[in-house]
């Protein structure tokens, strides 16, 4: 199999069966996590730059020990240590990158299209890391992947995210993965964070928790950005937490056996209760390690456009 494509900008551009050769990549590269010495020589001379305008752990780090397990030489860039904050344009920053030769550019931007706009001018391959509210795709591929280690197969469950849909590009991102390999998907959130064309969306609306969970396989929360109550969108934490936190009085109306996921950081006692946070049943934790081997695929499949050779 050879990999067609030069960049990541969205899972929308991928097909089921592209998916699928990400897992099986990513399962083959699990074997590496238990290891005691946990590196290849795979992308060994190759360069991947990390350039980073927003703050991260998860992924920055994430991509970072993705690398160097394969050998690739992995360098970070942050906003407050590049000429961005001296008015250089993206653009420009980007054509400086470009001229260091690297195979691989990891991108987080506030900017909805930075991801693009990068793909659109440069040569090496771009991978989206987070752009605005656009898109999270390596999130979402995660995400999908640590289900379909549990499951064997997503297709047929039914998965509720649950939070601050209108500003999460992990909700888009997961709404078009999950159904791409065909779960049925539920989004619960008050009004006010719900997006106004959620109406065209394969998806399920609710604004009622308690209904929403019912008879679910799956409950995937989400980060509320504590800005939103600042912009009036929230009128009370506490009320929020009432209302839309994740309890265990939700979790005992879904199926049994339910997994429950969160893309961090997580606020405890806001988004989730801290008990459903650090039960057996989370896979809070493994999301963290299907992140490492999924972006280790990521990386030699979009560095080398190899496949299973």
């Amino acid at each position: 199999m050879k990999w067609l494509h030069k960049d990541l900008l969205d899972v929308s551009q991928l097909s089921k069966s592209e998916v699928m050769a990400i897992f099986e990549t990513a399962g083959r590269f699990q074997e590496l996590q238990e290891r005691p010495v946990k590196k290849v020589p795979t992308l060994k001379g190759r360069s991947v730059i990390l350039f980073f305008a927003e703050p991260s752990t998860r992924t920055k780090t994430s991509f970072d020990v993705a690398g160097k397990r394969l050998s690739a030489d992995t360098f970070s860039l942050a906003k407050s240590s590049s000429s961005l904050t001296k008015g250089e344009s993206l653009k420009d920053t980007a054509l400086t990158l470009q001229a260091m030769a690297p195979d691989a550019i990891v991108i987080r931007h506030w900017c909805s299209g930075a991801a693009r706009f990068l793909a659109d001018r440069l040569d090496c391959a771009v991978i989206n890391a987070g752009d605005g509210r656009h898109a999270h795709p390596t999130q979402a591929i995660l995400d999908s992947f640590t289900l379909h280690q549990e499951w064997g197969d997503v297709a047929g469950k039914t998965i509720l995210i649950l939070g601050d849909i209108a500003h999460s590009r992990v909700a888009r991102s997961n709404v078009i993965m999950l159904n791409k390999l065909g779960a049925k998907v539920r989004l619960c959130a008050p009004r006010t964070l719900m997006p106004p064309a959620v109406k065209s969306w394969p998806v399920e609306v609710y604004s009622d928790l308690t209904e929403a969970v019912k008879n679910v396989d799956a409950v995937m929360c989400l980060r509320l950005q504590l800005e939103r109550q600042k912009d009036g969108l929230l009128p009370d934490l506490r009320e929020y937490a009432r209302t839309y936190g994740l309890n265990q009085k939700h979790i005992d109306l879904a199926n049994q056996d339910v997994r429950i996921l969160h893309p961090g950081p997580m606020n405890r006692g806001i988004e989730i209760s801290s008990d459903l946070a650090d039960c057996a049943d989370s896979l809070v934790l493994d999301q963290v390690s299907s992140g490492v081997v999924t972006r280790m695929a990521l990386l030699f499949l979009y560095m080398t456009r190899k496949g299973e050779e």
